[in-house]
């Protein structure tokens, strides 16, 4: 009994690992993009996720959706064929503030839970300080 029990689990691994059709694998590690601390003035928002169909079927991206108005994702709008990559753009509108966004992804792709996967963006925006020229730099006690 335990042998057919064995003999099962190796079919059933066999046969999760060996699907057909398109696959997403993104470059970014854990599907995320770290913007780190920007300044609000110097930074467009804009970061780009690559990724690549590691299947064996075109992958076609149906729908890119974010959680806010703040962050606009763009999609691709041909098929990726097997083995060539594609990119989702997000423009986030620089708030400032902590950046924690996550962005659906929905697809035909076989290797994620309903074709859905999603991907992140974080950091942190800051406003530059403003240097007034005219200000008398202070010096500590110890400088006098």
């Amino acid at each position: 009994m335990k042998k057919y029990i064995l003999i099962a689990v190796v079919l059933m691994n066999a046969v999760v690992f060996a699907q057909k059709g398109p696959k997403i694998e993104f470059a970014a590690k854990d599907n995320t993009i770290d913007y780190g601390t920007v300044n609000k003035e110097d930074d467009s928002g804009l970061r780009t996720f690559e990724f690549t169909n590691t299947g064996d079927e075109p992958l076609i991206i149906t729908n890119v959706q974010s959680t806010c108005g703040c962050t606009v994702p763009s999609k691709p709008t041909e098929p990726i064929a097997p083995g060539k990559t594609g990119k989702i753009d997000v423009k986030y509108n620089m708030h400032t503030g902590p950046i924690r966004k996550t962005i659906t992804v929905e697809s035909n792709a076989v290797n994620v839970e309903e074709g859905r996967v999603a991907i992140k963006i974080k950091g942190e925006v800051i406003e530059k300080p403003i240097v007034n020229l005219l200000e008398k730099k202070k010096t500590s006690p110890m400088m006098q």
